[in-house]
């Protein structure tokens, strides 16, 4: 089987994860390639997320790997055996890779915590609003890349459709909800779409005014996607100085 292009942000973290347990014991690729009975490409297509790995061989690099974490270990291993084909895969090839891989970390979320300074939280976002910011890009947009968008942005709501939705913390500061995006009136039903989703069991929103002092950070927005452990937890920020958009937690 030919190396995936594009591996999934839960493939490309499997294979992370894997990574740092083999440098944490100070093992080469090449000496962990040769224990599976492969060679250093072996092991460097698997830490890409380029190649699958069956969760007998997740279980078989830990003990190679002297990994003593056994909660980390049986969630790297059900990740492994993960065959779940989202519904943002309908997107693939429509949607640049970021869009699909903010879907995947979302669905399989155990909390979600998103700061927001200059816009409404993308998955609270109303169609027109979600259509009014896209419609600014520039170079525009053609209106199938447009209507791709906005459906993604709204189908990403479907985690609160749950029966055991993502405990969800939304800070969004004044200024998201003072600017305004396409129309007066398009910005109040965003408003009161907003003060609905305050109201879902799982969400609790709150607003950081104009008159907050010592306001800590920049504008930038932030999604803090919890794992099953700790050391899964996944971090994106709009701006990253390392020029990676997805980074694991400081905790692991």
């Amino acid at each position: 089987m030919p190396p995936r292009s594009n591996p999934t942000a839960r493939q490309a973290r499997l294979g992370a994860e894997l990574r740092k347990l083999r440098e944490a014991c100070g093992m080469s690729a090449s000496e962990a390639g040769a224990l599976l009975g492969g060679g250093t490409a072996q092991i460097s297509h698997i830490e890409a997320g380029r190649w699958g790995v069956s969760a007998e061989r997740v279980r078989r690099l830990a003990v190679f790997y002297q990994a003593a974490d056994e909660q980390l270990i049986d969630e790297l291993c059900a990740m492994a055996e993960e065959r779940l084909r989202g519904w943002w895969a309908k997107y693939r090839g429509i949607l640049a890779r970021g869009f699909l891989d903010v879907s995947e970390l979302e669905h399989h979320a155990y909390a979600i915590r998103l700061l927001q300074i200059t816009h409404a939280p993308g998955i609270f976002q109303t169609e027109d609003y979600a259509r009014a910011l896209f419609s600014s890009a520039q170079p525009s947009l053609q209106e199938k890349d447009l209507v791709a968008r906005v459906e993604h942005r709204i189908a990403r709501r479907a985690v609160y459709e749950r029966p055991t939705p993502p405990p969800t913390t939304a800070i969004v500061h004044e200024a998201a909800l003072r600017m305004r995006y396409g129309s007066r009136e398009v910005q109040r039903r965003q408003l009161e779409f907003l003060c609905e989703a305050a109201n879902w069991p799982a969400v609790t929103l709150r607003v950081v005014p104009f008159d907050t002092d010592n306001l800590i950070g920049s504008a930038q927005s932030v999604l803090y996607i919890a794992g099953p452990v700790p050391e899964l937890d996944t971090v994106q920020m709009d701006h990253d100085p390392s020029q990676r958009r997805f980074r694991e937690s400081q905790r692991s």
